[in-house]
């Protein structure tokens, strides 16, 4: 028997950034991401975001590749974010995501970090959350920012 645990924080920002997500109906949204993601044998941790942007940390089987979770869940949610009238200045997901792998011992900080969205924006955008992230993990700063227009 293998013994396999991939643990991810993924990050997907709205379409330049918009604010499209209304805080009133993200729980819907979340619903929908966890309902996808849950379908595919992906163990959801914790979803939390903010208007222009949502945070999933959650654990993708090996038998999936990683770029290819992402793009479907962010082509259905697209969809479906399109069709919900809770939504009316929807467009799209930024083509950019980030996809940072996350240790066992580190899952509950991340999750916390993941809760604490609304108290950790009041001082920081989410182009510099995103940098501070691409720096922790080791990207260099030329790194285009998630959710700038493509």
């Amino acid at each position: 028997m293998s013994y396999v645990t991939l643990t991810y924080h993924i990050v997907i920002a709205t379409y330049g950034r918009l604010h499209s997500i209304d805080p009133d109906y993200e729980t819907e949204l979340y619903r929908f991401i966890f309902t996808y993601l849950k379908n595919r044998d992906v163990y959801v941790r914790r979803i939390g975001g903010m208007p222009d942007h949502v945070h999933i940390l959650c654990d993708i089987p090996p038998k999936y590749a990683i770029s290819e979770v992402i793009k479907g869940l962010k082509a259905e949610s697209s969809k479906y974010l399109l069709s919900n009238p809770h939504f009316p200045h929807w467009q799209k997901w930024s083509r950019r995501y980030g996809c940072f792998a996350v240790s066992a011992d580190k899952r509950e900080i991340v999750k916390n970090y993941i809760m604490n969205q609304r108290s950790h924006h009041i001082t920081q955008s989410c182009r510099e959350e995103f940098v501070s992230l691409l720096l922790k993990d080791g990207f260099s700063i030329e790194v285009p920012a998630l959710g700038d227009r493509e």
